[in-house]
């Protein structure tokens, strides 16, 4: 079977008789389903962002995560489910981004774990999966924080034994769970109070309830290729749904990629909407937030405003987005080379950087090799390993310079032959700090100590955009509003960048240190940065300045404060 294939629906067998087993194939199927499901659905899990930054990206991370799990099966016809669990399962831990991913694919690799060389899979079976899912992801995080995917897991679990005692149905147990999952889901607020004041449930947690519901939609006859709101009476089974449909792909002609957010006059037709929408374009997806749409299509280059021009007609545009993809497609091809030689016995930094002006500094300080990521665009486990993989030497160090990049790192290191150490840094000051301690011909566990002791010398500052309004910790922001951050905690809601950059250089104490330098994003303005500049010379003229282009997408400023 190609990738570009589907595999049959198949469903009314399923709807009409209980089913007390599964082999291979029929686990291709769910697996399926609920990637498309979650596709479907990645939107809505990218706004359940607790900080209102342009980092809401748990649904994009899961897709990938899952796209790369299926991909290792795409064109397997196996019917021995624990051999494709097991394919599912490596998938997803090559192919793993951001937190969520790597937890997902934790939870992908207990359920293999559980089921080793099963032919096929029984209700016994299933339980004991889930419950090795659970623990197999539990013991994956360090410090397992509840009121998250984790905790959706452990309640998955004892739903599905608890469901056991009542019959050996597996479409019967998948119900039961689903509905504890949603509970867990909604439950998530009570147990990590930052999502209740954020108003949002856990991003991850709904993932993964998102997975499980793509697989009771296909068990059910159930379509899984429209917004739960637009489904009604239709029926759209799996075979109508391409494959490539999945990946966005630019397909001849579509020349740009529009995103508009818009809140609706009255309710949405949903259904008119989408029919609009196709008449203009391709690679549509419709997400719902909180009181807010968004619309995300290709188009070629003569439609490229009516998107906009139709959302008009259903609502007021709150932000539009658009980008030339070929240009897009273009940079990617004529990527600069950030690397460095390293010879067999030196000491060996990946760093991952999000601009190519930052990606300049790494290189000049001695990197070995930059993966381009960042916020919005975290690289995979197999991104970070191929980094390093061929390089000469034994002795590597990772700079992650993202909190949610982290457990990619870690995962890539726990699966190389190596020596490799991952130095937590959450940002790209303390991934710079680190950096300067960087000897390639040192000794490798004195240069480690050096650069972890590094990271308390930095203070990091980012100033950007809110992507909605919200009240957290006692402060008040409005979308639309410039936001800092400091040592990434929201500190500060203003109405200019020259204001926000004000209070966060006070609220970091600047007065005490000595060096502050600038990293200017990709579309910040020659002016913004004069202003910035002039006011740190007028109010702190004893410290050293350094100005660079970060290049940094989203952030109009980083700032290390030294």
């Amino acid at each position: 079977m190609s990738k570009t294939e589907v595999p049959p629906a198949e469903t009314a067998k399923i709807i009409m008789e209980p089913v007390y087993s599964i082999d291979g194939s029929d686990l291709k199927k769910l697996f399926y389903a609920s990637l498309v499901w979650l596709k479907n659905h990645q939107p809505l899990i990218n706004s359940l962002n607790v900080f209102p930054v342009p980092d809401g990206d748990t649904g994009t991370n899961m897709f990938l995560t899952m796209q790369s799990a299926y991909n290792e099966i795409a064109a397997s016809k196996e019917k021995n489910l624990g051999k494709v669990i097991h394919l599912i399962a490596q998938g997803a831990l090559m192919g793993a981004r951001g937190n969520s991913g790597v937890i997902l694919s934790q939870l992908l690799r207990g359920f293999a774990r559980a089921l080793d060389e099963s032919k096929s899979m029984n209700a016994d079976l299933l339980v004991k999966a889930f419950a090795e899912s659970r623990n197999t992801a539990y013991k994956g995080v360090v410090r397992p924080v509840e009121g998250t995917i984790l905790t959706v897991s452990k309640d998955v679990a004892k739903a599905a034994e608890d469901a056991l005692t009542k019959g050996n149905d597996l479409v019967q147990i998948l119900e039961e769970v689903l509905a504890v999952a949603d509970a867990s889901v909604k439950n998530t607020p009570n147990l990590l109070p930052i999502l209740k004041q954020a108003g949002v449930v856990d991003a991850g947690g709904k993932g993964f309830f998102i997975i499980l519901e793509g697989m009771l939609r296909h068990a059910t006859g159930k379509p899984v290729d429209m917004e739960a709101s637009e489904i009604n009476a239709m029926t759209v089974n799996l075979e109508s749904i391409k494959f490539n449909e999945l990946h966005g792909e630019i397909e001849d002609g579509q020349d740009f990629e529009i995103v508009v957010d818009f809140k609706p006059q009255g309710e949405l037709n949903l259904q008119k909407f989408y029919e609009e929408l196709s008449q203009v374009g391709t690679s549509i997806q419709v997400g719902e937030g909180d009181d807010l749409y968004r619309m995300h299509i290709h188009v070629p280059t003569e439609n490229k405003y009516e998107p906009i021009e139709l959302v008009n007609k259903y609502g007021s545009v709150q932000k539009v987005y658009i980008e030339n993809l070929l240009e897009q497609m273009g940079q990617e091809t004529k990527e600069e080379d950030f690397s460095n030689p390293v010879e067999e016995g030196q000491i060996a930094v990946i760093a991952i950087s999000p601009g190519k002006g930052i990606s300049k500094i790494f290189k000049s300080l001695g990197v070995s090799r930059v993966v381009s990521g960042g916020q919005t665009m975290n690289p995979s486990t197999n991104d970070i390993l191929q980094a390093f993989k061929d390089l000469p030497t034994d002795h590597v160090i990772i700079l992650p310079n993202n909190k949610n990049i982290i457990l990619a790192a870690e995962t890539a290191k726990k699966i190389s032959d190596k020596q490799v150490t991952v130095i937590p840094t959450k940002n790209i000051p303390q991934g710079l700090v680190a950096c300067l301690r960087l000897n390639p011909s040192g000794d490798y566990e004195e240069i480690v100590d050096e650069m972890s002791e590094s990271l308390s010398e930095v203070e990091a500052g980012e100033i950007t955009t809110a992507t909605r309004s919200i009240e957290i910790n006692g402060l008040k922001v409005k979308e639309g509003e410039v936001i800092a951050l400091l040592n990434g905690q929201l500190i500060d809601s203003s109405n200019s960048v020259l204001k926000a950059c004000a209070n966060l250089l006070k609220k970091a104490k600047t007065e005490n240190r000595e060096h502050i330098t600038i990293f200017y994003g990709e579309n910040t303005t020659k002016e913004m940065v004069d202003q910035v500049v002039e006011y740190i010379n007028q109010e702190y003229p004893d410290h050293e300045i350094e100005i660079h282009e970060g290049g940094q997408p989203h952030y109009q400023f980083i700032l290390s404060i030294e």
